[in-house]
């Protein structure tokens, strides 16, 4: 069973609109889960650019997403927020360096028990945190370039 990830801002594939980077209001996109599993307990977040130069760059470290509302609005912050690769709690948007578009990976992760990790922890963290607990997940790749 998986989840589908979908964005009212952008289609799967798709180009992020500026708004959501750097370059923009650097705000977070919209987004919802459907095919939620009966009897999750949470819904976890991590925003990833495996084509940033230096290895994989992490945008968004989250958790405390209620799975019954199974939605987050735009710039909404979820219960949980862990430190980015900006070294930053919460959202930070695309911001490649200039060249071909990036893939920007937001996978979610439901999950059997509730996440009780520290404010700004890692995405290796959370990684460890749903060891275990993964019920499905589902992802949303948006692109994003800069000229």
């Amino acid at each position: 069973m998986t989840m589908t990830v979908s964005s009212g801002a952008f289609t799967d594939g798709g180009d992020i609109p500026r708004r959501y980077t750097c370059d923009g209001q650097n705000v977070s996109p919209p987004l919802s889960f459907a095919g939620v599993p009966s009897g999750v307990q949470d819904l976890a977040l991590l925003v990833e650019d495996p084509d940033a130069p230096g290895g994989t760059f992490v945008h968004w470290v989250a958790w405390g997403i209620d799975p019954s509302k199974a939605t987050l609005a735009e710039g909404e912050a979820p219960a949980g927020t862990g430190t980015n690769g900006f070294r930053r709690r919460g959202y930070g948007g695309p911001c490649p360096p200039k060249g071909p578009a990036h893939r920007y990976v937001f996978t979610v992760f439901a999950l059997s028990r509730r996440l009780d990790l520290p404010v700004g922890a890692s995405s290796d963290d959370l990684r460890r945190a749903v060891t275990g607990a993964v019920v499905t997940e589902g992802r949303l790749v948006g692109r994003y370039a800069r000229a």
